[in-house]
């Protein structure tokens, strides 16, 4: 039986990547380092990273689709913590039934965030 799922995302940069993900209230999980390899984990989910430093940002095309609840409210913060929304991603309702933003990591990997209207 399936349970859950920890999309694994490509990074050039570990200390770069955590830094972006830390701004948005992700933490570190457990107490270990592993070369090559992260973990952060907000509020129940879990998005793992591996290393890859020649990747080129303009050809990736990772993504992850998190559900959320009081998606204003976070897009909000964000906002005003300065996160950079992508160009196309800026919160409104859509035709499928979802309210939604997007945000690009600094490897291009794409986040999309999604609530049930």
């Amino acid at each position: 039986m399936l349970t859950t799922v920890h999309p694994k995302l490509p990074m050039r940069s570990k200390a770069a990547t955590l830094a972006y993900y830390t701004q948005l209230g992700f933490t570190s999980m457990g107490s270990h380092d592993y070369p090559g390899y992260l973990m952060l984990q907000k509020e129940g989910i879990e998005i793992h990273f591996f290393e890859h430093p020649t990747l080129e940002p303009s050809e990736n095309y990772g993504q992850v689709y998190i559900r959320c609840s009081d998606i204003e409210k976070l897009y909000n913060q964000w906002i005003a913590a300065g996160v950079a929304i992508h160009p196309n991603g800026a919160l409104a309702s859509k035709p499928w039934g979802q309210k939604e933003f997007s945000l690009l990591d600094p490897d291009n990997n794409l986040l999309t965030f999604g609530e049930s209207l």
